[in-house]
């Protein structure tokens, strides 16, 4: 159900304050990716109001907020200077689409195999390029057109009005809530330097947001293979960012809010706000942790505060430009330095030495591809070293005890679980040149996870055939049981039905009680 204010705050005022602060730190960010993208300011900013007001209202994660992102601005680099801007708003549309067929398919539930080092590092890494990405507001252009570092008064000006507003932010809670803290030291530092006539750099030196409402148009690109083939690598990638970075940040801020996230819900709604971003002239977006945790910060829980952020964003450009255009750089450089302090987990260099290596190796890792390259890969690289560091583990916990009956039978009690990384193990605890003529192996604490545990099971099979003796497997778990029979057409050995090679199944007694019970008159 569409639940405008979170019942958490009930309160209107908290999340619309809420919602103008976030306006305000979106405003620079969407002007610099869309710098990066090699698009014009407004496309960015469009990008930023549409998407933002579409995932308010249809997401996943009340409370969470989305837009231009420079994780995909990197992307569109190569395509906007190779094919122009209206290749781009093909892409996003595209990319869209795809977004959608993944939530129809509910892919977004898969976020949930992502370890919570990988989560660690994302959380880090995207922290240390939040700071950095503010280390171009303390960079001047010369007299040639090149930037170079501030240095003397403006530096220091610069960096006293950005300590001033993390002091507001710091302690303002301390003595009143009745206004975002990370508002009130923007409105503070803006009058200041007005009132001063500060000489620091403002909203406006960096582009001037004033403009029209977005007009629906559709991008104008050949309709043909060619276009299709050009376009959908850059959506395939933009897709997978945007939805990783969305749904990584729905966890973060559903842990925050102890409140629980709609994965496939979200999916749905970030392809639906950039189907229509790409046909309203935009650069398409996905969720935005540093906005994210100051709408969280600030207090803003429901729906509405997004939707306030997007309107608010939308106002700044039809009717507020000359006003915003004056806010001093330098306090959304402190808002979002207390976002980068928020949000990174300086609890994880507490733990790096009590936590198991691997895990410590790979936090550092997804931090590291997060800053070096980029989100998507950071995390693909977590989940795969972390699943390659459990199947190592797990393939060293096979083992058997062995005991012999009273009939001269020998039992092989497995224990652990029988997939590709534990095959090599297994095979060498069994002795088929001098175990007894009839051999019983007990899976009652063991699996059988995939494929190449059958072909291990087969090639036992074999091994104990040659040397004329027989085996039994007994209590396979029916969940066992299903996929040998699934997989009798792929292995040599039929362990199932196929008596040629002495192999007896022994079943566990309530599958035989199934299997002995009379089937029904269907007659």
């Amino acid at each position: 159900m569409f639940q405008l204010v979170s019942k958490a705050s009930a309160n209107a005022r908290v999340d619309i304050l809420s919602g103008l602060t976030v306006a305000l730190a979106l405003v620079p960010e969407a002007v610099a990716f869309a710098f990066v993208a090699g698009v014009h300011p407004l496309v960015g900013l469009y990008a930023a109001f549409m998407v933002g007001l579409i995932t308010a209202c249809l997401g996943g994660r009340p409370g969470m907020i989305s837009g231009a992102t420079g994780a995909l601005a990197v992307v569109m680099v190569t395509l906007v200077a190779d094919h122009g801007v209206e290749y781009l708003f093909a892409t996003v549309v595209l990319m869209g689409i795809i977004q959608i067929i993944a939530g129809a398919l509910h892919l977004g539930k898969f976020i949930r195999l992502v370890p919570y080092p990988v989560m660690l590092g994302f959380v880090n890494g995207l922290a240390i390029v939040i700071f950095l990405a503010q280390m171009g507001q303390f960079k001047v252009e010369d007299a040639s057109g090149s930037q170079q570092w501030m240095t003397g008064e403006p530096l220091y000006l610069m960096l006293g009005l950005v300590a001033l507003t993390m002091a507001i932010i710091k302690y303002l809670p301390k003595f009143t809530n009745l206004i975002p803290a990370p508002l009130a030291a923007i409105v503070v530092i803006s009058v200041i330097a007005i009132a001063f006539g500060l000489d620091t750099r403002t909203v406006g030196d960096m582009a001037h947001i004033a403009g029209g409402l977005p007009e629906f148009h559709i991008p104008a690109v050949p309709l043909t293979l060619e276009t299709l083939w050009i376009i959908l690598p850059y959506s395939i990638i933009l897709a997978a960012i945007g939805l990783i970075e969305s749904l990584l940040t729905l966890t973060l801020v559903a842990e925050l809010t102890e409140t629980h996230g709609r994965a496939s819900k979200e999916c749905m709604a970030q392809g639906t706000a950039n189907v229509v971003t790409g046909f309203f002239g935009g650069m398409g977006g996905c969720a935005m942790i540093g906005q994210s945790m100051i709408n969280v910060n600030s207090g803003g829980r429901g729906r509405l505060a997004g939707i306030a952020a997007a309107l608010f964003l939308l106002s700044f450009i039809l009717f507020a430009s000359p006003l915003i255009e004056q806010i001093p750089l330098a306090a959304l450089v402190g808002v979002m330095f207390m976002v980068v302090v928020g949000t990174f987990e300086w609890s994880s260099f507490r733990i790096l030495n009590k936590i198991p290596r691997t895990d410590a190796f790979v936090l550092i890792l997804v931090s590291g591809v997060t800053v070096a390259s980029d989100l998507a890969i950071a995390v693909v690289v977590g989940v795969i070293v972390s699943a390659l560091a459990f199947a190592w583990k797990a393939a060293k916990r096979i083992d058997v005890t062995t005991k012999m009956l009273p009939n001269g039978s020998k039992v092989y009690q497995l224990h652990g679980p029988l997939f590709f990384g534990s095959i090599a193990s297994f095979k060498e605890l069994f002795d088929p040149k001098n175990d007894p003529d009839d051999v019983v192996i007990d899976f009652v604490e063991s699996r059988v996870w995939d494929h190449s545990g059958l072909e291990a099971i087969d090639s036992l099979a074999e091994r104990y055939l040659k040397a004329g003796k027989q085996l039994h497997l007994r209590h396979l778990s029916p969940d066992c049981t299903r996929l040998l029979e699934k997989a009798s057409g792929m292995v040599e050995i039929n362990v199932i039905e196929d008596p040629m090679y002495g192999l007896v199944v022994d079943y566990p007694e309530e599958i035989m009680q199934k299997k002995d019970q009379p089937k029904p008159d269907t007659a």
